[in-house]
């Protein structure tokens, strides 16, 4: 997955420090959701993958206008319901901007959505 950073995408604007460079968080989303492409495949009818950890190492600024490629590999590590994959993102040289596992568990959706709590019961 390629992303560009744009304005919207920096620190100073998601309020995670005061620079004009690619936010963590940004970085940490566009990370998961390579996760979750490369977690189809680990997923039956009903079923999708929620997240559950992250550990990244943000290594390298990417300023506005630059690109940022993601990509997640499962590890061998993964079982039937407990997937593990390891992250990466480059920029546009090549350079490592990011590095690290995000963990996700495969969950039935329906039953998923029906234990989460419902905002309206606590007004």
């Amino acid at each position: 997955m390629r992303h560009e950073v744009t304005d919207d995408d920096t620190a100073a604007v998601m309020g995670s420090g005061d620079v004009p460079v690619l936010a963590t968080p940004r970085l940490i989303a566009w990370l998961e959701a390579a996760t979750v492409r490369a977690a189809a495949p680990f997923t039956g009818a009903g079923q999708t993958t929620v997240g559950t950890e992250v550990r990244v190492r943000h290594l390298r600024a990417t300023r506005v206008g630059g690109r940022v490629e993601v990509s997640a590999q499962p590890l061998p590590s993964a079982t039937d319901r407990r997937l593990t994959f390891l992250v990466r993102a480059t920029d546009g040289s090549g350079r490592l901007v990011a590095t690290g596992e995000i963990d996700r568990a495969v969950v039935d959706r329906r039953r998923f959505l029906a234990q989460a709590p419902d905002p309206a019961a606590d007004r």
